[in-house]
């Protein structure tokens, strides 16, 4: 048996998170957590895997004193997958848990029902597997950087982030490649980073929008292209962004809508940053550029399913420019020029 641990281990845990990369790196350091110094074939034991998990089994699991440690840790995968009965099992066992064993609950295969992880946040902990969004996102990137074997300044770290966009799931495996190229505690910049990097990662859908907003043709398609590429979203979700973008101004156009707190109450949202940006945009596009934006929406849909013989990438490429060209370019801060990459697409 390994040495007592100074933080006690909870009876039961949820790693949660959207993202499989994440949601596993996560379980991995809570498993080595809990297992210490013990062997893991002796401690952890691994359930759900199969399509109906085995709901007696894991109990089973959870109620058997350990053999020749001092605790037992029990895996259920995919715990979106469990049904109410299944989850009403888990729940009556935390009101009385076995103190010699840990039940850890791994997201994936659906939504882990909301009575049992409230259960098991009264009883446990709760593991957020989920990078930060907004300006938390580039404090986490780096605090990664920094914990991994290579070194890179700060230019390198920045294309790193840009690259990856939401696929932060990817960072702990380029870090690990680029520390067996290089080797551990390896000084690294952009020109070492950049031909692991490969395919660009997905963005967030308002960045498209904000991109159109500005006037910005280049920089909108390489955002459509990453969307659709790494992002692997539809062109009919594509679409689905691009007209709630120009249904909020349609909806404000010609409104007695004078701030951004009308403008929210008009269009049913919680948050003015949203609601100021459409009305911004509504107001420099006009009646005319928005009744112009809905034409080209509503052309283009049509063209996807089916009215043109045109390929669906080509459509929504003509679509996202004419979109970009609607009112007058916003004056924007200098594109920065970029390392080349190969595999790219070219433009149409």
């Amino acid at each position: 048996m390994g040495p007592e641990r100074a933080t006690p281990r909870a009876p039961a845990y949820v790693v949660a998170g959207d993202d499989p990369s994440l949601v596993g790196e996560a379980t991995r350091d809570l498993l080595r957590d809990l297992v210490g110094d013990d062997d893991p074939a002796l401690v952890v034991e691994e359930h759900g895997n199969e399509e109906d998990p085995d709901i007696g089994s894991v109990l089973d699991a959870c109620a058997t004193p350990p053999f020749l440690t001092s605790h037992r840790v029990v895996v259920v995968r995919d715990a979106g997958r469990l049904r109410a009965d299944q989850a009403g099992a888990l729940i009556s066992y935390l009101e009385d848990p076995q103190p010699t064993a840990s039940l850890v609950l791994v997201a994936g295969g659906g939504t882990i029902p909301t009575k049992l992880h409230n259960a098991v946040r009264q009883r446990g902990q709760v593991v957020d597997a989920s990078a930060p969004t907004g300006r938390g996102r580039s404090s986490w990137l780096a605090s990664r950087v920094r914990e991994s074997a290579v070194r890179l300044d700060a230019p390198a770290t920045a294309l790193l982030g840009e690259h990856l966009g939401e696929d932060l799931g990817r960072l702990s495996g380029l870090l690990d490649a680029l520390a067996a190229a290089y080797g551990d505690g390896a000084s690294l910049g952009s020109e070492e980073v950049a031909p692991f990097l490969g395919e660009a990662g997905g963005v967030a859908p308002w960045e498209l929008t904000d991109a159109i907003d500005r006037g910005d043709t280049e920089g909108a398609l390489e955002v459509l292209h990453r969307m659709s590429g790494a992002g692997q979203r539809h062109p009919l979700v594509v679409m689905g962004t691009l007209h709630r973008h120009y249904a909020a101004m349609l909806r404000l156009d010609g409104a007695p809508v004078h701030t951004e707190a009308d403008a929210a109450a008009l269009l049913g949202t919680r948050t003015t940053f949203v609601a100021g940006k459409a009305l911004r945009e509504a107001r420099r596009l006009g009646r005319d550029g928005v009744g112009r934006a809905i034409t080209l929406l509503a052309a283009a849909d049509q063209d996807l399913r089916g009215a043109s013989a045109c390929p669906a990438d080509v459509v929504m490429e003509v679509l996202v420019a004419r979109l970009s060209r609607l009112g007058p370019r916003r004056s924007r801060p200098a594109r920065q020029p970029r390392q080349p990459r190969g595999g790219g697409r070219g433009r149409r």
